[in-house]
């Protein structure tokens, strides 16, 4: 059930030499700019980034200057204005700053401009205190010269812009947003802004757009708040509903422009398009924001637009905050790479929860993929804390070095019934070729999966070194709670794996910590409790089983190699470490449908009572295929697990 295409590889090191020219996913994408041809193998040690490390590589957004002199006044007045004070002057319903300096705007201009056309380097200023501007044929305020331009909401103030639905001119330097200005904008002041973007955009700068305060609703055709060369977000509340992307950076030429940072306050964005798309970073730090693309997980996504939720070309990195997403794409998706490094995160998505086509590395906060296809993916996956929990139609973790492009329909179906042959006849797992860029790592954390499909899946090899992985894997026998075309060497922490035995694999010879198989005597369902002892009859972990399931995996540094371990079916839970994985269970009452001898490796368990032995067949000398038949298997050969009767 893996989908693969050619996909365009971001470089290593923060991926800073795709920026120049990368755009987003070439699969369901639109958006334009020449994606960079270079490919390298990715490295766990990329996505080994912060939000610091990030920005640091990155060119400082500007800081505004504070006002100076007088100020000049602008009273609007239906089809005219009034100008007081120096540096500006009306024309009919059309007001002209030229210069530099402070000017404060009330009133309403029911079909007419400010445009501000200032050759001096300085700061203009324009104070925004109960103004509503309409107009007709543009945007409602222009800055088409300017050394940089802020915009203050008065304290308690009310504020409106809306634009023309068709402007008379148009062009690239043309005005093309309600609020434009074609040079280095900041908006700020504790007053409201209500922004309608009836032809195209909300808000647009050419050059950089900061936002440090105030409470802004943009409502827009196409994008909503647009940053040429970033868009930071400091502080403030943001409320976007945009035909297009929502918060968007698009420069395409500098590797350390083309940004999208939230530093904090409260962002809250519905878009068609990309909830948040940024050229090159999209950066979350810390405050409050929320995303839906596409219309929200249940829709299905199309390859005309990209419907994504948080999109960096070469990164996306969340170093703190609450963030929840729900996209009918992909809810966090990067060409290059994602850190996680705090922060909470709630993600529903039609595709992916996570994608990167390079690395992903998720090292604290909590990340719960509520809703997905497939949960995580890239080619290299490292779990080195946190506390990450998945839900999958599909894989849970799929460590892929190529991205999908067949439809999200139906996953659990396709080739299962081909696939499962009846007991001791599905076929035998890790026979396909490992692929040597794809790795998973898990040095710490917690990772809960609940997955239709593979639970942890990698096309490549999986590492264990500590850390907590509870796998409620699949109830067909053509998919496993692990599956690995490589190795998985396991050497610390604790996996518990649960799930179809048709499919199933422990970690490999070799481990320095031992394993446990047992597959049962008949398939349990949903609700039971399974208690893992050792041979003195100790509870070594309990697990309330969300599914039907027929085997078991286990390893801790409890279990020793040649010792025999059973599954029991009863009895109670102790106290609960992660998902359905519980210690200090109860067993009393548990009736033993299992068991397996500590440290012999089984690569595809061959079905329901088949035995974790016989290789990746069920019976002696079976070949893991079904039978031309479809009928059962061959009994049970040499298995690992020895079944009571």
């Amino acid at each position: 059930m893996k989908r693969f295409l050619t996909r365009v590889v971001a470089p290593a090191a923060l991926v800073a030499v795709v920026l120049a020219g990368c755009t987003s996913d070439p699969a369901t994408s639109t958006d334009s700019g020449t994606a960079a041809t270079t490919t390298t193998t990715p490295s766990a040690a990329d996505a080994d980034v912060t939000v610091e490390s990030t920005m640091a590589a990155n060119t400082a957004a500007h800081t505004a200057s504070d006002a100076t002199g007088d100020e000049t006044t602008i009273t609007l007045d239906d089809t005219s204005a009034t100008v007081k004070g120096d540096g500006a002057k009306a024309d009919g319903s059309t007001v002209t700053i030229s210069a530099a300096g402070t000017y404060r705007v009330s009133g309403t201009l029911t079909d007419g401009s400010i445009v501000v056309d200032s050759d001096d380097d300085g700061t203009v200023r324009l104070i925004l205190d109960g103004a509503d501007i309409t107009s007709s044929t543009t945007s409602a305020i222009a800055v088409t010269d300017a050394g940089d331009v802020v915009v203050e909401l008065a304290d308690g103030s009310t504020n409106s812009l809306s634009d023309a639905k068709k402007y008379t001119a148009t062009g690239d330097d043309a005005p093309n947003a309600a609020l434009f200005s074609s040079a280095d904008l900041t908006i700020t002041g504790t007053g409201t802004l209500d922004v309608q973007g009836n032809a195209n955009d909300g808000i647009t700068s050419k050059d950089g757009l900061v936002i440090e305060s105030g409470t802004i609703t943009v409502t827009a055709a196409d994008d909503g708040i647009r940053g040429k060369d970033y868009l930071v977000i400091s502080d403030g509340t943001i409320k976007v509903t945009s035909g297009g992307d929502a918060l968007k950076s698009d420069n395409e030429k500098d590797a350390t422009l083309g940004y999208v940072e939230i530093v904090d306050g409260t962002v809250d964005v519905t878009a068609g398009g990309d909830g948040i798309a940024a050229q090159t970073d999209a950066v979350i730090a810390g405050g409050t924001v929320t995303v839906v693309s596409g219309d929200g997980h249940a829709t299905k996504a199309t390859d005309d637009t990209s419907t994504k939720g948080i999109k960096g070309a070469a990164s996306v990195v969340v170093g703190g905050g609450t963030v929840s997403v729900d996209a009918s794409d992909d809810s966090v998706h990067s060409n290059g790479i994602v850190s996680v490094t705090d922060g909470a995160l709630t993600l529903a998505t039609g595709d992916d929860g996570i994608h990167a086509d390079d690395a992903l590395q998720i090292s604290g906060g909590t990340v719960d993929v509520a809703t997905s296809y497939e949960g995580l993916e890239a080619a290299q996956i490292v779990i080195a804390g946190g506390d990450t929990s998945v839900k999958s139609s599909d894989d849970g973790v799929n460590g892929s070095a190529g991205s999908s492009d067949e439809e999200t329909t139906d996953a659990t179906t396709s080739d299962d019934d081909a696939q499962e042959g009846g007991p001791g006849g599905g076929m035998g797992g890790g026979e396909m070729e490992a692929d040597a860029n794809v790795m998973v790592t898990i040095t710490g954390g917690t990772l809960v999966i609940d997955a239709e499909g593979d639970g942890l899946d990698s096309n490549g090899s999986v590492t264990q070194s500590g850390g907590t992985v509870v796998v409620s894997g699949p109830e067909n026998d053509g998919n496993g709670a692990i599956d690995y075309n490589g190795t998985y060497e396991i050497s610390g922490g604790e996996l518990i794996a649960v799930g179809s035995s048709g499919m199933a694999q422990t970690p490999s010879d070799g481990s320095s910590q031992s394993f446990v198989g047992i597959t049962l005597d008949q398939a349990g369902s949903a609700g039971d409790v399974i208690q893992v002892e050792d041979a003195d009859g100790d509870v070594l972990a309990a697990f309330t089983a969300t599914k039907s399931y027929s085997s078991v995996v286990y390893s801790s540094a409890d279990v020793k190699d040649g010792d025999t371990y059973t599954a029991a079916v009863g009895g109670k839970v102790g106290t609960t470490v992660a998902g359905p994985l519980s210690h200090d269970g109860d067993a009393s009452g548990a009736t033993a449908a299992g068991t397996g001898t500590a440290g012999e490796v089984s690569s595809g368990m061959g079905g329901m009572a088949g035995g974790m032995g016989g290789g990746q067949g069920g019976g002696p000398g079976g070949d893991g295929q079904a039978p031309p038949d479809g009928g059962q298997g061959g009994p049970g050969g040499d298995g690992q697990a020895s079944v009571r009767p």
